[in-house]
């Protein structure tokens, strides 16, 4: 998008179909509740200038094939300032919005609250903030797209408090606009790219792609479902080469890769991309350090594969609303089986604080719009460097714990990999877990428990077999309800327990 554009062009872009619907009326003190003035005269000019009575046009549309309410602000009329007009606009949009159980999607720009009605404005942001959380507690989603600018309360109330972020490239987006900013505050800072990168909005979407990619997050978000989420299907793991014998069992370097390659993804530029060679399923690991040097093997398929192999198509959520993201964790909505589902998972890394926010943000979200979840865990455990620490490594994961213990919508997880104490458990789901035969699950890392029990180096191997980590040991000691296998096999799983009562 070049220039700013006007409120009905930003719809333009997303609809064919807009139709602006009306606004209780009402009356309003001359030149507003400061009696400001010429801002009675202000006002007319920005109407008469834009073709609008105020900085908001809202109304009902047809986005893809969800019906939603479309709420565009008008930058050209008092930079889209917030007012008491545009407060009773935007509760109109929002308790339409809850009468016609109807998504909200707002197009936001807006240098924040009009200074000429003083905290009468101000106060709007609270106003707005009630029917957000009222459209949110009926179980409606709420979608931001920031245009250039989206600063103050516009932002923090409006942008910020949306369930999906999206903005377009470049835009100004911030708390502090351009004339109230530090006069040695770096402007990056107040960027869409820099939003993005701090966990606060979730894509950056060009123009030409706005319009697919606001459908198909409403058709993912509107479609609740009561069913849980199968359990994908195992994941063939590639042949191993020649000297994998040489590494048996070593570990990569804690953080060294975030989401590593799968098998299926393609090779890099200017190589032939070779076909895989697949080998048959293997057996269920016959020792304890045969299942975990089998999900420590970077032959064997990761997140990335078992998503693209389950979903027909998937919007990634990102960040943790805090200022923090996590690459080693994957988040978002897909499509499996005509139906919606949410996704966490781990790449294989150690989880960073950010990425148990992020996952916890994904699993509220989920619960409230009735959409059931699929978490995937493979990792050695919760990142415990110094880092990790000061970023709230310890609330973080309590706070998963939590949120996935008290989600009324279910709640399914497949471990495809390492399964590392606290920091994996955190994501699985009690009763409803099952495992993969590349994978192992374990109060702590056979390495460390010799380490802790004092033992020698030769002795870990025996170790591992003392944790009972491997698949079929989780069966039998009831902690997950079975092994899944290939989607050419006749069975789901070889064996199963009954979940707990």
């Amino acid at each position: 998008m070049t220039g700013r554009h006007s409120a009905r062009e930003a719809l333009a872009l997303l609809t064919d179909d807009f139709a602006e619907l009306p606004t209780p009326q009402r009356e309003y003190a001359p030149d507003g509740p400061l009696a400001w003035p010429g801002y009675d005269a202000s006002h007319a000019r920005a109407a008469e200038r834009t073709g609008e009575e105020e900085s908001v046009v809202w109304g009902r549309a047809t986005v893809g094939t969800a019906q939603a309410v479309l709420i565009s602000f008008e930058f050209g009329f008092l930079g889209g300032s917030l007012g008491e007009r545009t407060g009773d606009r935007l509760e109109a949009a929002h308790v339409y919005a809850r009468e016609h159980r109807l998504p909200v999607v707002s197009l936001i720009a807006t240098g924040g609250s009009r200074m000429q009605e003083g905290m009468r404005a101000l106060t709007q942001l609270q106003r707005v903030a009630r029917q957000s959380a009222l459209t949110g507690e009926a179980g409606l989603p709420q979608i931001a797209v920031l245009r250039d600018p989206t600063t103050g309360g516009g932002w923090a109330a409006l942008g910020a408090a949306a369930d999906i972020v999206l903005a377009l490239p470049d835009a100004q987006v911030g708390f502090a606009g351009s004339r109230v900013r530090p006069p040695d505050a770096d402007p990056t800072a107040y960027t869409a790219e820099s939003q993005l990168a701090a966990g606060s909005i979730d894509a950056v979407v060009s123009p030409t792609d706005l319009r697919d990619t606001l459908a198909l997050w409403l058709s993912l978000l509107t479609t609740p479902s009561t069913e849980p989420a199968p359990p994908p299907h195992a994941l063939p793991t590639h042949a191993l080469p020649p000297d994998a014998a040489l590494h048996e069992g070593r570990r990569p370097a804690r953080g060294a890769r975030n989401c590593a390659p799968s098998p299926h993804e393609p090779a890099a530029a200017g190589q032939p991309n070779p076909p895989p060679q697949q080998a048959p399923l293997p057996a269920l690991p016959t020792t304890g350090w045969d299942a975990v040097q089998r999900a420590r093997s970077s032959h064997r398929p990761r997140a990335e594969a078992y998503l693209d192999a389950y979903f027909t198509r998937r919007a990634p959520l990102r960040g943790d609303r805090a200022g923090g993201t996590d690459p080693g964790m994957l988040c978002g909505f897909g499509e499996h089986g005509g139906r919606t589902v949410a996704y966490a998972a781990q790449c294989g890394t150690p989880t960073r604080p950010a990425g148990y926010r992020t996952a916890a943000r994904l699993v509220r979200l989920a619960d409230r719009l009735g959409i059931p979840v699929l978490t995937l865990i493979d990792t050695p455990g919760a990142a415990n460097d110094a880092d990790a620490e000061r970023q709230g490594a310890g609330p973080a994961i309590a706070a998963l714990f939590t949120t996935v213990a008290t989600a009324r919508t279910p709640v399914t997880t497949l471990l495809i990999g390492e399964g590392g104490s606290g920091g994996a458990l955190a994501l699985a789901a009690p009763a409803h877990t099952w495992a993969t035969p590349d994978s192992y699950f374990s109060v702590i890392a056979p390495e460390l428990a010799a380490a802790i029990l004092k033992r020698p180096g030769d002795q870990v191997r025996a170790t591992a077999d003392e944790l009972r980590l491997r698949p079929q040991d989780l069966v039998e000691l009831g902690v997950v309800r079975g092994i899944v296998t290939p989607a050419t096999t006749p069975t789901t799983t070889l064996a199963t327990t009954p979940p707990p009562d």
